[in-house]
């Protein structure tokens, strides 16, 4: 599973760090190529040169080192993951807020790769509100966090906080490089964003819709090997890089750019906040303000998610989005079926933490065959993660 893989594996300053030997001896015996960059405090624990021996490539602690210059931006583009085991709460600390203060960090901070971090410290430490917070930071950043366990510590008591054992470690790996490849090839169409109704040139009618919501998915069913059309209206979010992006603004745009591409979709997600209505009329000038009372004529939009639920084929998958207010489960069930959509993910505005613009969500998700899955406030990117878990599962069902 990890043969010819690349992993850059980060050492910080741990008793667990006595570890690290038998968890190289793995990555290597699992076919995979392994360098090691360590924090000054981890050489206290490991030898780098036992380590350089197991890896076959030289450990780096350093920025410079015999007129040298350890280039910390390639190491990072290097990899196809980097593994940090142990995590220290100092250095986990140092991720959370962005200090770079030696080779680790610098390589971090300017990694393209994804992150999976492996915690180790004592009970105490693990439980304390400032970790916890830490935590929640570097995760909404997209890294992953491998879970502590159960054990004897190095402070003499025994709770949370060891490190996971080399064995646990290789088989989240395995997982890890198995999920990239779960959508490979396949052709998915992703909606997000609002849509702006013009009433005049500049003037419209919009929503709250940021887009984060959409493109969080786009990113995970990207990661995972997919080929990604995201379909978006208008937005200032970032897009993440190997995005085919079709920008739009109206709801009569985005359904024209979905007929597009939707033929040759195996997944679409519909998570767009597409406007209901639409002005009759667009007035050619500026609308001066005369009237004490102002009336505009509103024509319904093209329903898009129940368009393409008429026409999907064998074999495609539909998944739509449904924000309520009021009687949030029956108006999501009512919508999985009039819309005729395999899945349908509910918010609703009710709950905190979840809706337009923020950067949490709250979600329950239901399919056609009767399943409801309800699950917890997250970051969106972690949210991403459900959905596209749910979705897998329900496509090879």
């Amino acid at each position: 599973m990890l043969k010819n893989k690349k992993i850059l594996l980060g050492i910080t300053g741990s008793i667990a760090a006595y570890k690290t030997a038998a968890l190289v001896r793995l990555l290597i015996k699992a076919g995979a190529e392994v360098k090691i960059v360590m924090t000054p405090a981890a050489m206290n624990f490991v030898s780098a040169l036992t380590l350089s021996t197991l890896s076959k490539n030289q450990v780096l602690s350093d920025l410079a080192e015999n007129n040298s210059w350890s280039n910390h931006v390639m190491l990072g583009r290097w990899a196809d993951v980097m593994l940090v085991a142990p995590l220290s709460c100092n250095t986990l600390a140092k991720m959370a807020h962005g200090i770079c203060d030696n080779l680790f960090t610098a390589v971090y901070l300017s990694a393209t790769c994804p992150v999976i971090a492996v915690p180790a410290m004592d009970e105490d430490m693990w439980h304390h509100a400032s970790t916890k917070n830490n935590l929640q930071i570097i995760q909404g950043f997209g890294n992953a966090v491998i879970p502590v366990e159960n054990g004897e510590l190095a402070s003499g008591l025994t709770g949370d906080g060891r490190m996971a054992e080399p064995e646990t470690i290789l088989k989240r790996l395995e997982a890890f490089f198995f999920g990239q490849n779960q959508l490979l090839e396949k052709k998915i169409l992703v909606t997000a964003g609002p849509t702006y109704e013009a009433l005049d040139p500049v003037r419209f009618i919009g929503n709250h819709s940021s887009g984060k919501m959409g493109i969080a998915i786009a990113a995970e069913c990207k990661k995972r090997g997919a080929v990604v059309t995201l379909i978006l209206g208008p937005s200032g979010e970032e897009i993440p890089a190997g995005l085919q992006v079709i920008r739009v603004k109206s709801a009569e745009e985005m359904f024209n750019a979905c007929m597009s591409v939707f033929d040759h979709t195996d997944i679409a997600v519909m998570s767009a906040a597409v406007a209901d209505y639409t002005p009759v009329n667009i007035a050619t000038d500026k609308i001066k303000k005369s009237e004490d009372i102002f009336s505009v004529e509103l024509k319904k939009t093209k329903d898009i998610l129940k368009h393409l639920g008429t026409i999907k084929k064998e074999g495609q998958l539909l998944a739509g989005f449904a924000l309520e207010t009021t009687d949030e489960r029956n108006n999501a069930l009512k919508k999985l079926a009039e819309k005729n959509a395999d899945l349908i993910v509910l918010n609703s505005l009710n709950d905190s933490g979840a809706g337009f613009s923020g950067d949490t969500n709250k979600i329950t998700i239901f399919d056609k065959n009767g399943g409801e899955q309800h699950f917890d406030t997250k970051s969106k990117k972690e949210v991403a993660v459900d959905i596209v878990n749910t979705i897998i599962h329900l496509y090879y069902a």
